[in-house]
């Protein structure tokens, strides 16, 4: 029983895409590893760029800068 955890930045992520990755994810490891898609688990975690940080700064602050 799989368990599947994704975590992204909160910006404008569609209803869309993130079906699309539960998906390819649950596809992925039923070809993979043979794991039975009624009991494979996928979750999406928005986060806040606030919250998240890469090379000591927040994704916010790199977002602004990069505008």
């Amino acid at each position: 029983m799989p368990f599947v955890t994704i975590r992204i930045t909160k910006e404008h992520v569609t209803s869309k895409q993130k079906a699309q990755l539960i998906e390819g994810v649950t596809a992925l490891l039923q070809k993979v590893m043979n794991k039975n898609r009624a009991t494979t688990f996928v979750i999406i975690e928005e986060v806040e760029t606030d919250n998240w940080g890469i090379a000591g700064k927040q994704v916010s602050e790199i977002r602004n800068q990069e505008k």
